[in-house]
């Protein structure tokens, strides 16, 4: 059987992929060894980036429905309040970002929603199937799937690996994974009931020096929480464990703890590839880079490279697939560094450990480093409001949103193209009346704040990838 893109690993980053391929009517393939669909809340964080990546891919009012605000944090010392913690101020949305605040949803429920966008396009994760191993060549790859005993060969054009930190895609290739796994440092990490705390807020009980404790983040949709505690030597996570803990550090008798659901262990496992990219495999998420929970960096620096990725699939432009490897793996250890850092932060007791004022990914770009300006090619397109003829309210993320490349031409009529993957809009300036000739469509710019964000005058023409992020711009004074 033969597929354009076959992706090993269902997370978020193997969904954002299979769904962003689908949109564009790309044969793909998305399986997972696992028997059944993960559980437990894991990555509970969806920065602001990730939640402008879910408008554009057609989820984010089932997000926002799913989920909630990052609530604050209560902390307690001997069991006595201490103060009320914000990982980050709160911003009202602007016109240029719509969603400047971070979102609380489990992986498995942002999972279950992206599982579902995916059925839209007839696409079904393919569960308890094995990657047997793989073999490529200069036209694709032949993979070998086994399911329920019965074992399949697979030719596709591409695979991804999107399998996770113990990659086999990654292992087969041979590719080295760099980092460190700190075995002297655990974290229980699992979703729990305690009724008696109060729902609407976190609760961080702390020691005394504030170098260890116990954390409860309220999970929305039901009564449970996520729970975070040090995992000393020779101690076996469970139940008991965690009321122990609870017990200790709170100094209350009330606070029961039942149905644990979910746990995990986590150890320190930091670690970035050193190739993403061999041929026609191609690593994502986990499998490319592991990160520290905290600052809520993993899954969605994953569903950037997703996002990233796809459209260079569709493309099948050799040279612009080389762009994948150049782009995201300097993000990630960017992002690696973020995250390591509030690592040592949350470890060593900081009094601010528990800021995330760096961490919403939309700072993200791939500029060249030698580039000046505003905004230039490779930084991130913001939004802005604006009104088509008709005198309706619209924003640019609905202009760009869907797989194709997207043309602004600033105060003048664009240049003609017959390419059916390039929307051609012209952008009119406040108390202009649009000329319907000419190429594209038209829409006014109210308010000012599309010129004023794209540092734009008239004539300029800016040119908007399918992942949101600027490809080129000419200004009038550099064409002569």
């Amino acid at each position: 059987m033969r597929t354009h893109t076959l992706i090993s690993g269902a997370g978020p980053t193997g969904l954002t992929l299979a769904i962003d391929l689908a949109r564009r009517g790309i044969p793909v393939r998305i399986v997972d060894k696992a028997v059944r669909h993960a559980t437990g809340s894991r990555g509970d964080t969806l920065q602001p980036r990730t939640l402008e990546v879910f408008d554009d891919l057609g989820i984010i009012d089932r997000v926002r429905h799913a989920g909630a605000p990052q609530p604050i944090v209560i902390a307690y010392r001997a069991g006595t309040t201490q103060r009320e913690l914000r990982m980050t101020d709160p911003k009202p949305p602007s016109s240029a970002v719509p969603y400047p605040n971070p979102w609380t949803l489990g992986q498995a429920d942002t999972e279950a929603i992206l599982r579902a966008r995916l059925a839209e396009f007839g696409v079904e994760v393919e569960l308890a199937t094995e990657s047997a191993g793989f073999a490529a060549d200069d036209t694709g790859v032949t993979a070998t799937l086994v399911h329920a005993g019965t074992t399949e060969i697979v030719r596709a054009d591409y695979l991804i690996g999107a399998d996770g930190a113990h990659s086999l895609v990654r292992r087969t290739l041979g590719i080295e994974f760099d980092g460190s796994t700190d075995e002297s440092t655990r974290l229980l990490l699992g979703d729990v009931r305690a009724d008696a705390l109060d729902h609407t807020h976190g609760h961080w009980f702390a020691s005394a020096d504030a170098t260890t404790g116990i954390v409860f983040s309220p999970l929305p949709g039901r009564r449970h929480f996520q729970v975070g505690m040090p995992l000393h030597a020779g101690l076996e996570p469970g139940l008991d464990l965690l009321q122990d803990a609870v017990d200790t550090y709170s100094g209350r008798a009330d606070i029961r703890l039942t149905d644990l659901n979910w746990c995990t262990v986590w150890r320190p496992n930091i670690r970035l590839a050193r190739r993403f990219r061999s041929g026609r495999v191609l690593l994502a998420g986990d499998a490319a880079h592991v990160h520290p929970p905290t600052g809520g960096q993993g899954l969605n620096t994953g569903i950037q490279d997703a996002y990233n990725l796809g459209w260079k699939l569709a493309t099948g432009d050799d040279d612009l697939l080389d762009t994948y490897e150049v782009e995201r793996r300097a993000v990630a250890a960017d992002v690696l560094g973020i995250s390591t850092a509030l690592l040592h932060r949350a470890t060593s007791g900081a009094e601010d450990a528990h800021r995330r004022d760096h961490t919403h990914q939309l700072d993200i770009t791939y500029r060249d480093p030698a580039a000046t300006g505003t905004l230039v090619p490779g930084d991130r397109a913001p939004d802005a409001s604006v009104t088509d003829t008709a005198g309706q309210r619209l924003r640019l993320f609905d202009l760009y949103r869907g797989p194709q490349h997207t043309h602004l031409s600033f105060g003048e009529n664009a240049p003609c193209t017959t390419d059916p993957d390039v929307h051609v809009w012209v952008v009119h300036g406040p108390g202009q009346c649009p000329d319907d000739r000419g190429i594209g469509r038209h829409v006014i710019d109210t308010d000012g704040h599309a010129f004023r964000d794209y540092d734009a005058r008239p004539g300029t023409l800016i040119v908007v990838r399918p992942d949101g992020h600027i490809a080129a711009r000419t200004d009038p004074t550099s064409c002569g």
